[in-house]
C-alpha cells in the first residue's frame, strides 16, 4: 500500500433519488441531495425568471432566490405536486413580487440559440427579431395574473390544470387568464399576427 487512507464508502447516488427521497434526504441533512435538486430545475427555473425578466442578470439573480426560498421553504413541501409544481409557484411569486418594484430592462434573447436560423435570409432574422421585441415588450404591459398564466402556457406548455395548480387557481379562472393575456397582447400589437 502506498500509505494512502482509504476513503470512507460513498453513499448512495443522490442523482438516482425520485422526488420524495431527494426532499428527504435534503431533510435529513445529506450533503449534495439540494445540488441534485438544483441541477433538474436550473434551467426551468431560469426560463421562466428570464420571461418576466427579459435580462440575463437579473433573470439568473431571480432563479437564486427562487432556490433560497425553495431550501428555506423545503420542510412544507408537502408532495401534493410535483417539486417542479412547487418551484414554479414559488418562481412566479418572486418575478411577480420583482414586476411590482421594477420595470424589466429588456435585453434581446440571442435567437440563434432558440431557433434554427440556417434557412432565414438576414432580412426575415431582422424582422422576426423586431417582432419578438415587440411581443417581449407587450407581455411585460400584461396584468400580473395574465403575464403568469400567458408565460405558463406559451413558452413552458402547461395546460390548464397545470398553470391552475401552480398560480393556486382554479381551472376556469388559469383558462380566462390565458384568454384575456391573449386579447389584450393581440390589443398591444393593433392585431399583428404572431
Amino acid at each position: 500500500m502506498s500509505g494512502a487512507e482509504t476513503a470512507p464508502a460513498p453513499e448512495p447516488e443522490l442523482g438516482g433519488l425520485g422526488e420524495a427521497e431527494l426532499v428527504q434526504a435534503c431533510l435529513d441533512g445529506r450533503l449534495g441531495a439540494f445540488d441534485v435538486i438544483v441541477e433538474r430545475h436550473r434551467q426551468s427555473v431560469y426560463r421562466l425568471c428570464y420571461r418576466f425578466m427579459p435580462n440575463h442578470e437579473d433573470a439568473s439573480d431571480l432563479a437564486q432566490e427562487v432556490f433560497l426560498r425553495a431550501f428555506r421553504a423545503l420542510r412544507g413541501f408537502r408532495g401534493q405536486s410535483s417539486l417542479g409544481t412547487w418551484l414554479y409557484r414559488i418562481g412566479v411569486n418572486v418575478c411577480l413580487n420583482k414586476v411590482s418594484v421594477k420595470a424589466p430592462a429588456s435585453e434581446p434573447i440571442d435567437a440563434r440559440s432558440h431557433v434554427d436560423t440556417r434557412t432565414e435570409s438576414p432580412c426575415d432574422q431582422v424582422l422576426r427579431s423586431e417582432r419578438d421585441e415587440r411581443v417581449r415588450a407587450a407581455v411585460t404591459q400584461l396584468p400580473a395574473k395574465q403575464r403568469a398564466a400567458l408565460i405558463l402556457r406559451v413558452y413552458h406548455e402547461m395546460t390548464h390544470q397545470e398553470i391552475a395548480g401552480t398560480l393556486g387557481t382554479s381551472v376556469g379562472a388559469a383558462k380566462a387568464n390565458v384568454f384575456h393575456a391573449l386579447r389584450n397582447l393581440k390589443r398591444l400589437l393593433n392585431g399583428e399576427v404572431l
